[in-house]
């Protein structure tokens, strides 16, 4: 999920400035250098230090497991604060003049400062079911609400064509002619 979201972000970002192997070639390495990084360092976290990072212990809170998911968080709200601060400055021009890629950048910032919020507290451990609880809600709509997101806000115009309707107006010249009424007995 992550190596598409930054795909997404980095190709939207780009525009037209390369052709398209170009593009995502350079966006391709550009997401996998930085899953790589992410892995690798879960993969430290996990088996190095041994940080039960997706496993939940009840009333149990690790400082090191919710320090690795508040930088992960921290850093993609501040890539999406960035857009949006970026959308609302004197290079304004720079950004892809969708406006359906800004409808995405603020659902995807709102998301991530809430699960940033309910990870600061649950590190804390102010609280720690109902901010475990947030972090968790947060997640789950992540990933179930993620792939139609792309669809509604980048997809859902280009899959609507006048075919469907053009194939709607030839039944109906159809059945006026009377096509569907002949007994096949």
């Amino acid at each position: 999920m992550l190596c598409l979201e930054i795909s997404l972000l980095a190709f939207l970002l780009q525009e037209d400035y390369t052709s398209g192997l170009d593009a995502l070639a350079h966006n391709f390495m550009v997401s996998g250098i930085i899953v790589g990084v992410d892995m690798l360092l879960k993969v430290i976290y996990v088996f190095g230090f041994g940080v039960p990072l997706f496993i939940d212990g009840v009333g149990i809170t690790n400082k090191l497991k919710w320090s690795l998911w508040i930088i992960h968080k921290l850093l993609l709200t501040a890539v999406y604060g960035f857009i949006l601060f970026v959308h609302f400055s004197k290079w304004r021009a720079r950004l892809p003049p969708r406006p359906g890629f800004y409808n995405y950048i603020v659902i995807m910032f709102v998301i991530n400062a809430v699960a940033l919020f309910a990870c600061g507290l649950a590190g804390l451990g102010a609280g720690f079911g109902i901010w475990y609880l947030l972090y968790n809600l947060t997640v789950t709509c992540y990933h179930s609400l993620y792939l139609p997101l792309l669809y509604v806000t980048f997809l859902a115009d280009f899959f609507q064509e006048d075919d469907f309707l053009l194939e709607n107006a030839y039944y109906s010249e159809m059945k006026d002619a009377g096509f569907f009424d002949a007994d096949w007995d």
